[in-house]
């Protein structure tokens, strides 16, 4: 099969650069500490599936702008209208969501993710969804949907993050959306490295170059069953919680949620 030119990816909505088989992503909205929107989403998904096909791409960085990572979906651009929206439009958004982290999954090169500041809701997804995480003391990585009225359960969460870190804690993060502190997510096994404030970039891409010069194959087969020998799919597991994450949507804590945020106040929730 024809291969794609790397000089053929031209993303709108995020930074892309490739040097001597490494390709850089950057989420660049540092003023919102780089939250995705709609058309990020669908962006970043394409990249990632046509990972398979690219020529000259062996190692995937994904890191942030402006000192953070990823705040997560942004909230007047994704949130509001999400409010609005009716089952099966929410239920599009959140296999849309999902398709995401398949797409990282299931492209053949290894995806290491830098995160500085604040890795919050999907922005810690894309962390989780990387293969290797380099972070720092200060980083702080939030799993927070149950703040805004939401189900732990978004985008594979409950399928993968146990795997990472383990069930119990897993468990924690999700039920109360609290961050994780950076030596506690080294402690736990999501950060694979920590390295002073400022470096995770540089370290995440030495860690890039030194697979870039591994077996490009072999390292795709390698990803390839350690996400094949699960005992339930990915691909299950995000299905499900797709379905359980659009109901959750229509619930009228996540309205609260919303218009608590609208107006700089703490949502109160009760139950419905």
């Amino acid at each position: 099969m024809k291969k794609i030119a790397v000089d053929s990816l031209n993303p709108k909505h995020f930074l892309l650069s490739v040097e001597d088989g490494v390709a850089t992503v950057t989420l660049n909205r540092p003023e919102r500490k780089n939250p995705l929107t709609f058309e990020s989403y669908m962006e970043l998904t394409d990249f990632f599936r046509s990972l398979k096909y690219v020529d000259g791409i062996k190692v995937v960085v994904v890191t942030g702008a402006g000192g953070n990572f990823c705040s997560g979906g942004d909230v007047h651009e994704i949130i509001g209208p999400l409010i609005e929206m009716d089952m099966p439009g929410i239920y599009d958004f959140t296999q849309m969501t999902g398709d995401l982290v398949k797409a990282m999954r299931n492209c053949p090169q290894p995806v290491v993710a830098a995160i500085e500041g604040v890795c919050a809701g999907a922005g810690a997804i894309v962390a989780m969804s990387s293969d290797l995480r380099v972070g720092t003391a200060a980083s702080k990585v939030a799993f927070l949907f149950v703040r805004v009225g939401l189900a732990g359960c978004d985008m594979g969460a409950c399928a993968i993050l146990p795997r990472i870190i383990g069930q119990g804690r897993a468990s924690e993060l999700l039920y109360t959306g609290r961050a994780m502190n950076g030596e506690e997510a080294e402690r736990w096994g999501f950060y694979n490295r920590l390295v002073p404030a400022g470096e995770t970039l540089d370290v995440a891409l030495s860690i890039a170059r030194d697979l870039r010069t591994g077996p490009t194959f072999a390292h795709g087969m390698t990803k390839k069953m350690l996400q094949q020998e699960w005992n339930m799919t990915i691909d299950q597991a995000i299905e499900a919680e797709a379905q359980a994450q659009a109901i959750a949507m229509k619930t009228e804590d996540f309205r609260r949620a919303y218009e608590a945020f609208a107006a700089k106040k703490q949502p109160v929730f009760q139950g419905n």
